[in-house]
């Protein structure tokens, strides 16, 4: 039986492994503040954290506007970059 204690140990562990490797592992709680940021020739909203855009826009007035639309659905932040990437202003629609 020791074999047999083994190998689903083994099995366990590696199991465990791939799951922390995809990220399934950790308990960071997901934020959902929205970031205007520059992209291309205009302006897209990305949540903090993601890769992908939410949405693309020409203008970055309408950038804020979906990005206020998301942060308000979610209790969360709206970061508003500058052409140059940094940060201009930030808007919470936190409920304390």
């Amino acid at each position: 039986m020791p074999k047999q204690n083994n190998l689903t140990q083994a099995i366990q562990n590696l199991i465990e492994a791939i799951l922390k490797a995809l990220g399934y592992g950790n308990n960071r709680k997901r934020t959902w503040h929205q970031h205007v940021v520059p992209y291309q020739d205009g302006w897209a909203v990305r949540r903090e954290g993601n890769k992908r855009i939410t949405s693309k826009h020409r203008k970055q007035s309408t950038a804020i506007r979906k990005a206020k639309t998301l942060a308000k659905r979610y209790n969360a932040d709206v970061i508003i970059h500058r052409e140059s990437g940094g940060i201009r202003d930030r808007i919470s629609y936190k409920e304390d």
